[in-house]
Parts: C-alpha cells; structure tokens; sequence
C-alpha cells in the first residue's frame, strides 16, 4: 500500500478549499432563512389583502395603489402624461 504524504500545497489547499466550504454553508444557510422569512412576509401580506376584501375594498385597486406608491414620482408623472396621451389618441377620454 502506498502512503499518501501530505505536501505544503495539499494542505494549504485543503485549508482554502475548508474556508470555502464554510463560507459557502454560511451564505445557504442564511439565504434559506431569508427565504423562510420571505415567504411568511408574502403570507402575512396575503392575509392582510384578504382582510380588505372583506371589508369591502377592491384588492386589485390596492395593488395598483401600492406599485404607483412605490414610484418615483416623476416617474409617475411621466407616465401618467403617456397614459393620457395615448388614450387621448385613441378616442378613450
């Protein structure tokens, strides 16, 4: 049988490749709990959708609400003067 010797580049690579692999625990380890918390936030946010319905709101109108919220305002603007504009054109308002 022969004897495998240990050179100064095999455990330096070993030692690289041990970081590494720590690392790379490190960062699924936190990613799958960010991902755990990200799905119970889209839960949570789904429950509070479903609560407005209930009341009486139209959760299509939220959503929007929300998306135009998160816009720049000048973004938004911008866009609105478009919509404006082309359903102009088209005779719609």
């Amino acid at each position: 049988m022969v004897a495998e010797t240990n050179t100064p580049e095999r455990d330096e690579s070993d030692a690289v490749g041990s970081v590494a692999r720590d690392q790379i625990k490190a960062f699924v380890a936190r990613i799958e709990r960010l991902e755990e918390e990200k799905a119970n936030i889209a839960a949570d946010i789904k429950e509070v959708y479903a609560e407005a319905k209930g009341m009486g709101f139209d959760t299509k109108v939220l959503r929007q609400v929300i998306r135009i919220r998160k816009q720049d305002r000048n973004e938004r603007q911008e866009m609105e003067a478009l919509l404006e504009l082309y359903l102009g054109a088209l005779g719609e308002i």
